[in-house]
């Protein structure tokens, strides 16, 4: 157990940690860890099957800002593993996975706020000081702590089993559980907030609720009203185009009323002079 807790615990250091180094490449989604680890643990059927399954329900997971729910990763490596272990299928990954993933946003955002943030200071005064290769040490000092710190959980999760893991989830308070799921159904609402703080204009604040009346009253599903979106940008990059060369239109014909003014004006008086 011992190798595979490694195996696992490397795999989720390296896809999820490398994932918020490099930016949105996907090495965290479900549907990269699940056949990775299966390949790795000698069981790439069970790996594509529940990183398959796991990448339907995470599918339309995006943690922006305040608006998160769930960590993909860490609960596709660990129901992976488990369901391998195990030698059972997607319905005993499934139950695991979900909890799996919430307790391990929480706990990124525990490193986020307890490791990494203390250090803002720090690098505000090595920006203030000019010292980039500074910045660039604990920058990639810090990523390498926080991750290494994440990644023992799925190691002492697979070192212990999953009975012991499931038993050590069911004895969590159901008032915590319950403060969680309130706390997460808010984030979402925190999130938009925090996103219409940004890209609030008064210009554009009707096809806000325009969207909202859309949803809320018509129940119209996400893909119509997207597409009505993308026919609104579409009408209004045309709208801004076709003003645009109007403009350019009306500001070109004084100045070339002007010149032909000016150049008849000059005839006549060389006429007048020869």
């Amino acid at each position: 157990m011992l190798g595979e807790a490694i195996i696992v615990a490397l795999v989720v250091f390296l896809t999820v940690g490398g994932q918020e180094l490099l930016g949105f490449t996907m090495l965290g989604r479900p549907i990269v860890i699940g056949p990775l680890l299966g390949l790795l643990l000698g069981d790439i059927q069970t790996g594509l099957l529940v990183g398959a399954s796991l990448e339907t329900i995470f599918m339309g997971v995006v943690n922006i800002g305040g608006a998160s729910s769930a960590e993909p990763g860490l609960a596709t490596a660990l129901a992976t593993a488990f369901a391998i272990n195990m030698h059972a299928g997607v319905e005993v990954a499934i139950p695991i996975a979900i909890p799996l993933g919430i307790i391990g946003l929480q706990v990124k955002t525990l490193l986020y706020v307890g490791v990494v943030g203390p250090f803002a200071v720090k690098f505000d005064r090595m920006a203030q000081a000019g010292d980039a290769k500074g910045i660039a040490r604990l920058h990639f000092g810090l990523w390498g702590l926080q991750w290494f710190i994440y990644a023992l959980i799925p190691f002492f999760a697979i070192l212990f089993g999953s009975e012991a893991t499931q038993s050590i989830l069911e004895k969590i308070p159901e008032v915590i559980t319950h403060g969680l799921s309130l706390a997460g159904n808010l984030l979402p609402a925190v999130g938009m907030a925090m996103l219409l703080k940004i890209l609030w204009d008064n210009k554009v604040a009707v096809y806000f609720f325009l969207g909202f009346i859309l949803i809320a009253y018509f129940k119209a599903p996400l893909i119509a009203v997207a597409v009505i979106a993308v026919i609104i940008a579409i009408v209004s990059a045309s709208r801004d185009l076709d003003l645009k060369q109007l403009k350019k239109q009306f500001t070109h014909v004084p100045q070339t009323k002007s010149a032909t003014n000016k150049s008849k004006a000059d005839v006549e008086v060389d006429e007048f002079f020869s």
